[in-house]
């Protein structure tokens, strides 16, 4: 077999695993593919939450989707729109197509700590609920048709807080005879209290920048950086803090580099 007929057969046989490893979304039949390898994936690592006995799936399912399709979530903001009694966050989450480069979708989503069962949630908890419903819904607005194929409901797991969540419901209590009134007696001392030291708050995170997750996508999209690297890291570019992201841009940036070195050295 001579050189190119190899070099052929070899460029074939990637565009064959790559076609296998990736879909596109406007191709209904690769997408139904797509809902039956995800079915699997959310069975498989239980990414699924039942209320009133039906199946929804977890934002990281969601995630799982678009990465799939090559979308992925950006944070853009999160606003504090907290009350003096009630303290609430507001996210917006857009939708990247890494193929096309454009902006696909965008969700919003609220969380408060006046929801059942989150009253006493710490600030950064309702802050990130927040940035986890958008991505949620920004992901629900269009990739729900390939969720209910995959045999799930179309809508995120985080949407569906409040069916985990009853009021307390006290039972009634007997009414009691009034008791005699004592005696005036001399109270006795009562011990000395010692202050109870108030919680610390936690320290705020900060979040990595847009422009930070945008120059790491663009890393990613470099033909060196391997599939498994991006998806790994696409799954978790929004749990990053400033100077997680700031290594993880460095350490692309080295990988890249030491894989054209050694490309040139073979060469």
């Amino acid at each position: 077999m001579s050189e190119v007929t190899k070099t052929t057969n070899t460029t074939k046989e990637t565009a064959r695993k790559a076609k296998v490893e990736s879909y596109d979304i406007a191709r209904s039949d690769e997408t139904l593919h797509l809902a039956t390898d995800l079915a699997k994936f959310i069975k498989d690592n239980k990414l699924s939450t039942t209320v009133q006995g039906k199946e929804f799936v977890n934002v990281e399912g969601w995630q799982y989707a678009g990465s799939r399709l090559g979308i992925v979530p950006i944070v853009d903001h999160v606003i504090n729109v907290s009350t003096e009694t009630e303290l609430k966050y507001q996210a917006k989450v857009t939708l990247f197509d890494l193929r096309s480069g454009h902006t696909v979708g965008a969700g919003f989503a609220v969380c408060s700590n006046k929801e059942n069962g989150k009253k006493f949630y710490q600030e950064f908890a309702i802050m990130s609920m927040a940035q986890t419903r958008a991505i949620g819904k920004a992901y629900r607005n269009i990739l729900a048709w390939i969720i209910r194929a995959a045999g799930y409901e179309p809508t995120p797991a985080e949407e569906m807080d409040y069916g985990n969540n009853t009021p307390e419901v006290k039972a009634p209590v007997a009414a009691q005879p009034a008791a005699p009134v004592p005696a005036p007696a001399v109270a006795a001392e009562a011990p000395a209290m010692k202050a109870v030291p108030a919680e610390q708050p936690a320290p705020a995170v900060t979040y990595a920048s847009a422009s930070q997750k945008e120059e790491i996508i663009r890393l990613l999209n470099h033909p060196l950086i391997t599939r498994q690297e991006k998806t790994k890291m696409l799954l978790n570019i929004n749990r990053l803090d400033e100077e997680r992201a700031t290594q993880a841009i460095a350490k692309l940036k080295k990988a890249i580099d030491d894989r054209e070195n050694g490309e040139s050295a073979a060469a």
